[in-house]
C-alpha cells in the first residue's frame, strides 16, 4: 500500500515573536555593555616604557639574538648542527662505550 509523504516533513517551530523574559533582556546587555566597555579600556591603554615588565615592540625584538651581525648565518647554523647532532652523538657513544 502506497502512503503520500507528509506535507510537513519538517517540526513547526514556535514564531520569533514570542515573548522572551525581560531577564535575558537585562543580562545580555549587560554583556555586551561590560564587552564594549573592556575593549575599549584595553584598546586605549598604553605600555609603560619605564617598567621593568613592558618591553620595546617591533620587528626582531622579541627574539634573544640578532640576525643582522656579520656571522649570524654561521652561528645559526653551528647552533642547529648542534642541536640536531647531539642526540646521534650521543647515542654512538653510549652503543660503543665500554662497560
Amino acid at each position: 500500500m502506497f502512503v503520500w509523504p507528509s506535507p510537513r516533513p519538517f517540526p513547526i517551530v514556535r514564531s520569533l515573536s514570542s515573548p522572551v523574559p525581560p531577564k535575558m533582556y537585562a543580562s545580555s546587555a549587560i554583556r555586551a555593555r561590560l564587552a564594549v566597555a573592556g575593549r575599549r579600556a584595553f584598546s586605549t591603554t598604553r605600555t609603560q616604557l619605564g617598567s621593568p615588565y613592558h618591553y620595546a615592540e617591533g620587528p626582531r625584538s622579541n627574539i634573544p639574538f640578532n640576525p643582522l651581525t656579520k656571522h649570524f648565518f654561521w652561528r645559526y647554523w653551528a647552533f642547529m648542527i648542534t642541536g640536531f647532532g647531539a642526540p646521534f652523538g650521543i647515542a654512538v657513544w653510549q652503543t660503543y662505550k665500554t662497560r
